[in-house]
């Protein structure tokens, strides 16, 4: 049986590492051809190495708007379109409001909610009729937690983007979505600028909270944002995909 995604080009940014990765191997195992963006030297060597044929690995900063149209030039070059893109790479930093300065500030929304901004802009134009952009939100710009007021702004951010570009990209056939991460088991959890006793309590905490009492898997994302991305949801668009085990509807 044919898969829905064989011969399909897809861009995954922060695809060298957790969810993104996860999505990546997802979609390339179905038959597609994927590009995958990172940042991180060392992930992106072994990404390299590790790739199929059909997977091109990029160095790609998710934050910075050169690259960004840098990447939109070599897609547009090297690829005759784009099927979809899952628009993932992001960072968390979790902290208190009086540690923040303005500087750490613009520099999370700049990576989280300006290049995510940008990239569409820079893919649409290359998107096939029919095609698809699905953003990683979270679950916690829902939720409300302590230390998290500026990640989850971002995330609030990227959610009130998708109902908007929804509607304003119907017209030339492209739909846009989100997948929502609940606790997932990912390298990001190390990447928290925390303590890792903290980390540790912290997702100590996280889990207690969750119904289903455990984290989600990265390849939970990679189905749910292959499902977005494909045929079988050509009638879905402006929503947000909850993959959070229950989280959401137990907070109190």
């Amino acid at each position: 049986m044919t898969s829905v995604h064989q011969d399909k080009i897809y861009l995954v940014t922060g695809g060298t590492t957790g969810i993104g990765a996860a999505t990546v191997a997802h979609l390339a195992d179905a038959g597609a051809k994927v590009i995958a963006t990172g940042r991180s030297p060392e992930t992106l060597e072994a990404a390299k190495k590790a790739a199929p044929p059909h997977v091109e690995v990029l160095a790609s900063d998710a934050g910075d708007l050169h690259a960004i149209e840098t990447l939109g030039k070599h897609l547009k070059t090297n690829y005759e379109r784009i099927d979809g893109a899952f628009i993932n790479a992001g960072v968390a930093p979790f902290a208190p409001l009086e540690t923040w300065n303005e500087a750490q500030f613009d520099s999370l929304f700049g990576i989280n909610v300006k290049g995510p901004y940008f990239l569409a802009q820079a893919l649409v134009p290359l998107l096939a009729p029919g095609g698809s952009l699905v953003f990683n939100t979270s679950v916690v710009h829902d939720v409300g937690m302590g230390g998290a007021a500026a990640y989850s702004g971002t995330k609030g951010a990227l959610r009130s983007m998708v109902r908007s570009l929804s509607v304003e990209l119907a017209d030339k056939g492209i739909r846009v979505n989100a997948v929502a991460p609940g606790p997932i088991e990912t390298p990001l959890y190390g990447k928290m600028e925390m303590e890792k006793s903290q980390v540790d309590d912290f997702a100590a905490l996280i889990a207690s909270r969750v119904p289903l009492k455990q984290f989600g898997s990265a390849k939970d994302i990679a189905e749910a944002t292959a499902f977005l991305l494909s045929e079988g949801a050509r009638f879905i668009t402006g929503e947000e995909l909850v993959i959070d085990g229950g989280l959401r509807n137990n907070v109190s």
